[in-house]
């Protein structure tokens, strides 16, 4: 999921530059690369508009990209991690200061869409840490097998097929869509 990019502990000012790059986390005192693939790109952007069409229509959650960090680890203070999507529900933002940089608060929705070069005790280790630091709901979406395992925070797991619905539960009212439209090939474009 991620690998060093630095052999020694970065700077402060590497760390403090970094926090506005996309594809890069601090993790363990290290800043590490977060594996991407074309295709991996193309399903978190196509899975950014899906969530971004309920936003505009609903207004009830903010849906942000792989560039806005979460600095909200009780284990490690300083750790920020970069999901590849990410959606916290409006009410949840009164207060904040008005761009807070790193988002101090967990998502309630975390997507994270799998590389090739992922491996899964790194990925199964992220997932662990977003749910045990207060992320609600994330979704795996994993591009090779077509699939997207649903993690919550009550510790339950659903995985869902191509032909399977995927919803917000009862964090995003409302959201609907087939798991194959995460993954559908713009009409005229060479497949995957």
């Amino acid at each position: 999921m991620t690998q060093a990019v630095h052999p020694i502990a970065p700077t402060p000012a590497e760390v403090h530059r970094a926090v506005h790059e996309g594809g890069v986390e601090f993790v363990n005192g290290q800043l590490v690369d977060k594996s991407v693939s074309k295709e991996s790109s193309r399903i978190a952007a196509s899975i950014l508009y899906f969530l971004h069409d309920y936003a505009r229509k609903t207004g009830q959650i903010e849906v942000y990209e792989s560039s806005l960090g979460y600095q909200c680890f009780s284990d490690e203070p300083e750790r920020w991690r970069k999901p590849d999507v990410s959606a916290i529900r409006r009410e949840r933002l009164a207060g904040l200061e008005p761009d807070p940089g790193l988002m101090p608060i967990p998502a309630d929705l975390v997507v994270e869409v799998l590389s090739p070069k992922d491996r899964a005790y790194d990925v199964s280790l992220k997932t662990e840490e977003y749910l045990a630091n207060g992320f609600k709901l994330i979704w795996e979406v994993h591009p090779h097998t077509r699939t997207v395992v649903i993690h919550r925070a009550d510790g339950s797991v659903a995985k869902l097929h191509e032909q399977d619905d995927i919803t917000g539960e009862a964090l995003l009212p409302g959201f609907k869509c087939k798991v194959a439209e995460f993954f559908a090939v713009p009409v005229g474009a060479p497949a995957p």
